[in-house]
């Protein structure tokens, strides 16, 4: 997202496998190709991601996705127990501050979900330093950075382009699907959400010259 809250795809890549390398050959091309600096990048899991980040923008803020962080705890709790657990961990991340979101995961671990479900907590405690930062920031940005939806949503358009088609050629035959398809989706984003306006002055003041000079 750029500082006017609209949206923008910076490239788009094909490979086998994900890993570190891969991640730091995609940031340092950003980098190259003129992208000066990440405020905020939020993650979803993606092994190496963040520590690419970090060593090619080191004063980005890397952020987990709090919705992949709960979607992954539900994995671990069966269907029917599975509001009471979220409404449990709602806690934790709708702390004032990190010290009371690590005393409120404290307090689920010791609860009776915590004890029905040992390996939640853990997951939290793995992912806790990319979680944290979540902390500083105030309501209105914290509603902007809370999740990866957007780009979920931008990937299922992919998934069914891709599942329609079936079979491709060769590399080349898929990208230029791809590319359609994101052309396409991009064309939507002609407004920022309904939650840039108050989010974008908290971000001005958070991160100073440095939100006026991306």
């Amino acid at each position: 997202m750029l500082p006017d809250g609209t949206r923008e795809i910076l490239g788009l890549w094909i490979e086998q496998t994900e890993g570190a390398k891969f991640w730091m050959r995609v940031m340092n091309e950003l980098k190259t190709r003129g992208v000066q600096d990440i405020l905020i990048a939020v993650v979803d899991g993606l092994k190496g991601f963040p520590e690419a980040i970090s060593a090619t923008f080191p004063e980005t803020v890397v952020q987990t996705c709090i919705v992949h962080l709960i979607h992954h705890s539900m994995n671990f709790a069966s269907w029917q127990d599975r509001k009471h657990v979220a409404r449990e961990l709602k806690v934790v991340y709708r702390a004032a501050d990190a010290d009371a979101g690590l005393k409120a995961l404290e307090a689920f671990e010791a609860g009776p979900w915590g004890k029905k479900y040992p390996t939640i907590a853990p997951s939290w405690r793995r992912n806790w330093e990319h979680v944290f930062p979540f902390f500083a920031f105030p309501e209105a940005v914290r509603r902007m950075i809370y999740t990866t939806n957007a780009i979920e949503s931008l990937n299922a358009k992919i998934r069914r382009a891709v599942r329609t088609r079936g079979h491709f050629a060769s590399d080349e035959a898929a990208t230029k699907l791809l590319y359609l398809v994101l052309n396409h989706a991009a064309q939507s984003w002609k407004r920022p959400p309904r939650e840039w306006t108050e989010a974008k002055t908290q971000f001005a003041i958070v991160f100073g010259e440095r939100f006026v000079n991306v």
